[in-house]
């Protein structure tokens, strides 16, 4: 990190309720790309080099709280108590960053796409001489956004709310999105003089351009798309937003040489890596944590989450590799096959039925149709080993904590609650018992009694 970057610092807004949400969870706390929006923003404010990030939080947002102490101790939090505005939101972080004299950015926790390249831009605009930095973007529907007045220069004059602008400035379309950066010492100076003299009595932080014009400070102006400003209010936005996210992730693993069939019917999340040459079929689900190599091909239906797939492998269709799933080199996992936290080895196959939870597969080992690793004893989970080469038959239940040993067999239908040596062969069942004419009677027996059951009624 240079020298620059260490002078960083973010306020990241997320005190608002969210009522549109109509949720429990607050509002920063939905997934985009299986990441919380709020993870977005901090994951941003760290890309750009912040050395300090402050959440600002409502008390009342437990959840929240909660999820920023266990998951990201670095960051500082700061309540605002009553919400009154988005100035007033900023300076409820300016105790927690007292002494610091660095920039500044403010980023909202509702915004989870909003790319580094804009926020190092403000940064460099600060760097170069403006005493703010506001970021903008052209709206294909301006309606009710802030509009953001440039004087020829192209420095960015005033902000001017819609309902207070002229019909001259309404025809402008480049728009405010809230994010700002500057030298904290000053936006916390002048965050003293806004007031709340308006029609809601809060204290707007857009007011911060019109402080600054009239000490004769220079307002930078940055934009982006409007894609990639979206702020989420409410499930259509969000569901908007995660569109945006999907349209241009599988854009990019396809520009990166991914097969993706149906790119439409697929959903990768914010971190799923798939290498070249990878076919992914249709209506396939990606989530968090996921590593595809080179050569695999994951099949219609199959659902991924927490799994490390090998080169050449081939999943599903309709396979779900749950966390903690490592599967080497040319693993075969077929319809049906559920995994998790199992380890299979180069050539190792699951082809249908099976669940293969807490276990450890060989090289070459074959799992036959509806085997079960049963790992839990109703208080721990407990592990399953299969030997290099060993062949399990079809309808088995190994009971764990067991192994199977290097080359061994376990006969079909088999319950293995002992360890099975190298090489042998393991069956553990009732002996078969035959009755010639049994069932002939039987039917003979029954449809009797029908009948005459039929004739009492």
């Amino acid at each position: 990190m240079t020298e620059a970057k260490k002078q960083r610092a973010a306020v990241i807004l997320a005190a608002g309720k969210g009522t549109r949400m109509k949720s429990a969870l607050p509002k920063v706390m939905h997934a985009v790309g299986g990441r919380p929006m709020m993870d977005w923003s901090l994951a941003l404010a760290r890309q750009v080099g912040c050395a300090r990030i402050l959440a600002v939080v409502h008390p009342s947002q437990d959840v929240l709280i909660a999820h920023l102490k266990a998951h990201h101790p670095d960051v500082g939090i700061a309540f605002q108590d009553p919400p009154q505005g988005t100035g007033h939101a900023v300076r409820c972080a300016q105790d927690a960053l007292q002494g610091f004299e660095g920039q500044l950015a403010v980023l909202y926790g509702d915004s989870p796409l909003v790319p580094a390249k804009v926020i190092e831009d403000l940064f460099s605009g600060v760097a170069g001489g403006a005493a703010l930095g506001v970021l903008g973007f052209e709206a294909a529907d301006p309606g009710l956004y802030g509009r953001l007045i440039t004087n020829p220069d192209g420095d960015l004059e005033a902000i001017v709310e819609a309902r207070e602008a002229s019909p001259e400035q309404l025809e402008v379309r480049i728009c405010n999105s809230g994010v700002m950066a500057g030298r904290a010492e000053d936006m916390f100076r002048l965050l003293q003089k806004i007031t709340n003299s308006n029609a809601k009595g809060e204290y707007y932080l857009t007011d911060l351009v019109g402080l600054v014009r009239a000490e004769g400070g220079r307002c930078a102006l940055v934009t982006a798309l409007e894609d990639d400003l979206i702020g989420c209010d409410s499930k259509g936005d969000l569901a908007e937003a995660e569109g945006i996210f999907q349209a241009a992730r599988r854009k990019g693993l396809m520009e990166a040489g991914v097969t993706l069939v149906a790119p439409e019917t697929v959903f990768v999340s914010h971190d799923t890596q798939i290498a070249a040459d990878v076919v992914v079929e249709p209506n396939v689900v990606f989530g968090p944590g996921v590593t595809v190599a080179a050569g695999a091909r994951i099949r219609a239906f199959s659902h991924l989450e927490g799994a490390v797939v090998g080169e050449g492998c081939e999943i599903g269709p309709f396979a779900r590799l749950r966390p903690g799933t490592v599967l080497a080199r040319e693993v075969r996992i077929g319809n049906f096959v559920e995994t998790k936290n199992t380890e299979m080895g180069e050539g190792a196959k699951a082809n249908h039925l099976a669940y293969l939870g807490d276990g450890r597969i060989g090289a070459g080992a074959n799992i036959g149709a509806g085997t079960i690793f049963c790992n839990y004893d109703g208080f721990l989970k407990h592990e399953t080993h299969v030997g290099e080469g060993a062949f399990v038959g079809s309808n088995s239940a190994l009971v764990a904590p067991v192994s199977i040993g290097d080359g061994a067999y376990v006969g079909s239908g088999s319950v293995i609650t002992k360890d099975v040596p190298d090489d042998a062969l393991a069956v553990a069942r009732a002996h078969q018992m035959t009755r010639e004419g049994w069932a002939k009677t039987f039917r003979t027996k029954k449809a009797a009694e029908k009948a005459n059951k039929g004739k009492k009624g």
